[in-house]
């Protein structure tokens, strides 16, 4: 059976608040360790009032209170917002509240719009340019390799488990020179999949952390009783990529029936293009699918992302899922 992980966007329904998030992150985490997953993670995104996982070594700390046993980290940290030496001391505290748990996924992407880097007082854009630097920096700052004339503590030392996170090329390039485990966001950008995890592998160089090619994919999954029941619950994830797409993202909306019968042609081709890695569907169906994506990518892990508007079915869906793959 093939690793399944979790990843949480921290998602603020209509209707609700960043309180009643949190709340449902920690309790979907919950159910992730029950289920037997392997990894909980959240993801750093800006100036959204829909995700409310902006700060998000914060929100871990909250998932790690919630949890004992399954691995909890950032699915990733945007470092170019940061500097390294910040983000060793916060991971490194994260692994002395929940020690040998802790994973770090790095991207270099903002996580949000460019008003976001004016907010931070940064150029993001030159930030970005300095990424491959500044992953060396923080490794250096948390294994000590090389010794650095500044000590982080706490982080000197703390296991924390870096993961190279990517959509595109240069991720699977710069995972492959420093001999990291790479996790591709196929999820939400299939395009550059197949290519990276070959140029991954290819390039692939190992180091002191990894021996061999370690990677994880991330699929679209919404799981249910039946297939009609899991297409109307995707339905409120559909409705959120709309709007952020036309630049006009939200919280997410309830489920909609015959919403995609509504969209113009090019709406609903942009939803069919990113369900390339989906599993939409009952038991059977999540199943197959999963099968069929972890046989294409030959994917030592897989992670789900998938948000449904009733928190309990999002938990759900997760036990569906893991059942199915089991």
């Amino acid at each position: 059976m093939i690793d399944l992980s979790v990843l949480d966007l921290v998602t603020v329904r209509e209707g609700g608040t960043v309180r009643n998030a949190l709340h449902d992150a920690a309790a979907l985490a919950v159910c992730a360790e029950a289920a037997g997953y392997k990894r909980f993670w959240v993801a750093e995104h800006h100036a959204m009032e829909g995700v409310a996982g902006g700060a998000a070594a914060v929100v871990i700390g909250h998932i790690g209170q919630a949890t004992r046993t399954i691995r909890i980290g950032a699915g990733g940290i945007m470092l170019p917002n940061h500097n390294p030496f910040v983000i060793a001391e916060q991971f490194g505290t994260l692994d002395a509240l929940f020690p040998g748990r802790i994973d770090l996924g790095l991207g270099r992407a903002p996580g949000a719009d460019a008003r976001f880097g004016q907010a931070l007082r940064k150029d993001l854009g030159r930030a970005a340019e300095q990424f491959p630097h500044d992953v060396v920096e923080l490794r250096a700052l948390l294994t000590g390799e090389p010794e650095l004339p500044i000590r982080a503590t706490p982080g000197h030392g703390a296991p924390v488990q870096l993961w190279m996170l990517g959509s595109s090329l240069f991720g699977a390039q710069l995972a492959a020179m420093l001999g990291l485990p790479y996790a591709f966001a196929s999820h939400f950008a299939p395009d550059y999949l197949d290519q990276a995890l070959e140029v991954y592998r290819r390039q692939f160089r190992p180091s002191p952390w990894l021996e061999h090619p370690h990677v994880m994919a991330a699929m679209t999954v919404i799981a249910a009783e039946d297939d009609e029941e899991a297409a109307l619950l995707a339905t409120s994830m559909d409705q959120s990529f709309v709007a952020l797409r036309s630049g006009n993202p939200g919280k997410l909306k309830p489920p909609l029936p015959g919403y995609r019968q509504s969209l113009p042609p090019g709406q609903l081709a942009m939803l069919e293009h990113m369900r390339q890695a989906s599993a939409v569907g009952g038991s059977e169906t999540v199943r197959d699918a999963i099968a069929r994506f972890a046989e294409r990518t030959g994917a030592d892990e897989i992670i789900v992302s998938g948000a449904t508007y009733d928190p309990a079915l999002r938990r759900r869906s997760l036990e569906i899922t893991a059942k199915a793959v089991s």
